[in-house]
């Protein structure tokens, strides 16, 4: 008998969740000053730098209406989400633990959207010198993460369809004719 999915998904996207929203409260009382960055071990490499992002990835802002735009996509890709989840084979711990890391951090980063209207909490900065990365957050690693998991899956997956596909040979079938001396 295969295992239920869920004894992955609901404490993977639980833990996301509570470690993301953990850790930008954390960022929210500790970094007081926005902008500020502050070294982690001493070095420029990774920073705690703590920022309000309205819009979405890399700060992608679609003017006065990014917040409620962004928080209907959200929603809209976590109902898709639900649905691909509802479709994985019980047992199938990749596709589930991708599908359980890309929905916590969306909910992480929707809880934000919601509370405030300032946006998402991003903190932790990466880079070198003037070269950064754009600062992002727990919500952010996981969702890259579960999506970088799930395309792989999904790819995996339609790879198998179609060589299924392409090594079913359709016959036609056999013709008999019958050999006019034995009429």
């Amino acid at each position: 008998m295969q295992r239920s999915n869920s004894g992955l998904f609901w404490p993977v996207l639980v833990l996301v969740t509570t470690v993301d929203f953990c850790t930008k409260a954390l960022a929210v009382n500790r970094l007081v000053m926005e902008h500020v960055p502050h070294d982690l071990f001493g070095s420029d490499w990774v920073r705690f730098t703590l920022v309000h992002n309205p819009g979405a990835a890399f700060g992608l802002h679609i003017g006065d209406y990014s917040r409620g735009i962004f928080m209907a996509l959200t929603i809209v890709a976590l109902v898709i989400l639900g649905r691909l989840y509802v479709a994985t084979k019980n047992g199938d711990a990749i596709r589930t633990l991708s599908l359980a890391l890309v929905c916590g951090g969306a909910v992480g980063n929707l809880i934000d959207r919601v509370r405030s209207t300032r946006g998402v909490v991003d903190f932790i900065d990466i880079g070198f010198r003037e070269s950064r990365w754009p600062t992002f957050n727990i919500a952010d690693m996981a969702v890259s993460l579960g999506a970088f998991l799930l395309a792989w899956v999904l790819w995996g997956e339609d790879s198998e369809a179609q060589t299924a596909t392409e090594s079913v040979v359709v016959q036609a079938p056999a013709t008999v004719v019958a050999d006019s001396r034995e009429l």
